[in-house]
């Protein structure tokens, strides 16, 4: 066990910015994501991506917080714009079983709902909202629960300061590799299953028997709508699947442009950490790691960069990374056009074995030193979360995608989340769940809510006209959201300022 620990604390320390002085190792090193033309003056996009939070389980009352003595107090900035939150009514007379209580930040650690692709479902109840203590609580009513500015004040100050959206869902409903996997392809369809992964079968590929088939995970004509983990991963564990098409890190690669996906524990798989419940989480969790279900992207025996010039680069690692690796990039100045940073287990977010506190200290810790490069003047952040967890959220975004698997799609009825165009990919109905978006640049528009509807691939649109990459096709979801254009000001002089937070409680210590 303490070997374990001594492989996560060495990772923590690096991830948490605490890098030697001073941080750019070499200065005069010239930026190499710079080259590639841009349809914006973003030439750095880094991709928080954290778990299983709706909207209203981190925004329902903002920007209005209770400021209780002993918590973190938040005060919004006159003018401050309101969100689709939770108004009296529902938090007073709500339709569902229980009405929506605070949870305090010593609340921070919670059970985890079910965020099956059914239970969201059955939850939105046709657009009523009124089955989630049933559906995806599970007759527990703490799914009803949210935080306010006093717990996820962090989050809260970004919002002040930066733009966010009260208008994003997840693409489809469902759980994280789907929200992983449309974040990168807007995609999936095309799954394979196998009983084993890529190290156990050596280069032998041999897929499942069709009575091994795991259709509480994909159905027959490979589509995947749970979590199962990815066949290119050596830290996989019982049945994987691969997935088959395209991803952005192809467009990226074909127009040479650099990027990679930096994972917490990737370089150790087996490593674990201790959330603020004193828990032992292990790391990484390899059904996050949505690249690693393409062949052409994976690095399933987790194969090291051959040297920091070469992160974000085509090599051994294939843009693979730990954590660590984005650090050592940005010591070197030589920081990937595109980031996607997973923070390790215990600190993304995800209810049952991580908390928004331990979120809090990633996220901030992670803003505060890119704040710091040189880069930051043509970076933008964007956090999204990859599922609602289960979590309540009163607001049902249009369906732009609909199904009928009779088996799986309850939203208005057995079978039925709306009738599909024929040809369409049945068990992709969405837009699902509502979640937070914030995006936090020098060209993010500050104290700004924005009302366009997005979703997780949106993000992925976004990356695809920056660089003029082009659209995945084969129905991806790149095609079907919105753009997230709005929440920038790309036309005036006027720049966000750099704002600090204290990792431990969210609070702004220096703007600059």
């Amino acid at each position: 066990m303490a070997k374990k620990m001594l492989f996560s604390l060495a990772s923590c320390f690096t991830a948490l910015g605490v890098l030697a002085t001073p941080l750019i190792a070499n200065a005069s090193q010239a930026d190499s994501a710079m080259q590639y033309a841009t349809t914006t003056p973003i030439k750095h996009v880094v991709v928080i991506f954290d778990e299983n939070v709706s909207f209203d389980h981190y925004f329902a009352t903002y920007p209005h917080a209770l400021n209780l003595p002993g918590e973190p107090p938040f005060h919004a900035l006159p003018g401050t714009p309101t969100v689709n939150g939770l108004d009296h009514e529902l938090l007073t007379h709500n339709p569902n079983l229980d009405n929506p209580k605070r949870l305090s930040p010593s609340q921070a650690m919670t059970k985890d709902m079910d965020h099956g692709y059914q239970a969201e479902q059955a939850a939105f109840d046709g657009g009523l909202m009124d089955k989630f203590v049933q559906s995806t609580g599970h007759n527990n009513p703490i799914v009803m629960d949210y935080y306010d500015g006093n717990t996820v004040t962090g989050l809260w100050n970004y919002a002040q300061h930066f733009a966010m959206s009260d208008n994003s869902y997840g693409s489809t409903f469902g759980p994280s590799t789907p929200g992983a996997l449309n974040l990168i392809a807007g995609q999936t369809h095309g799954a394979i299953p196998y009983n084993k992964n890529y190290a156990e079968h050596g280069t032998k590929v041999t897929s499942m028997n069709s009575n091994q088939y795991p259709n509480w995970a994909l159905n027959q004509n490979g589509t995947l709508f749970s979590d199962v983990d990815p066949y290119y991963d050596m830290a996989s564990k019982g049945p994987t699947i691969r997935m088959v098409g395209k991803n952005v890190g192809d467009l990226l690669n074909a127009k040479h442009v650099t990027w990679g996906w930096f994972e917490g524990g990737f370089d150790h798989p087996q490593a674990q950490s201790i959330n603020v419940g004193n828990a032992l989480i292990t790391d990484y969790i390899p059904h996050h790691e949505p690249f690693q279900y393409y062949q052409s992207t994976a690095n399933p025996m987790h194969l090291r960069p051959t040297s920091v010039a070469m992160i974000g680069q085509t090599d051994r690692a294939n843009h693979q990374y730990d954590l660590t690796d984005f650090w050592s990039a940005a010591k070197a100045n030589n920081l990937p056009a595109v980031s996607f940073l997973k923070a390790p287990g215990y600190e993304d977010g995800h209810a049952g074995y991580s908390d928004p506190l331990d979120e809090q200290r990633f996220l901030v810790n992670t803003i505060n030193t890119l704040q710091k490069l040189p880069t930051w003047s043509s970076t933008a952040v964007i956090i999204s979360w990859d599922d609602s967890d289960g979590w309540y959220d009163h607001v049902m975004g249009p369906i732009v995608n609909m199904s009928n698997d009779p088996s799986q799609d309850v939203l208005v009825g057995q079978g039925n989340a709306g009738t599909p165009k024929k040809g369409t990919y049945l068990d992709r109905a969405g837009f699902g769940p509502r979640l937070p978006m914030l995006v936090i640049s020098p060209y993010a528009k500050q104290n700004f809510v924005d009302n366009t509807v997005t979703s997780q691939s949106s993000i992925l649109r976004f990356i695809e006209d920056n660089w003029k990459l082009g659209r995945l096709g084969n129905q991806s979801y790149d095609a079907m959201s919105g753009t997230i254009d709005n929440m920038f000001d790309f036309s005036g002089s006027t720049r966000a300022p750099k704002v600090f937070l204290n990792p431990k409680n969210g609070e702004i210590t220096s703007m600059a």
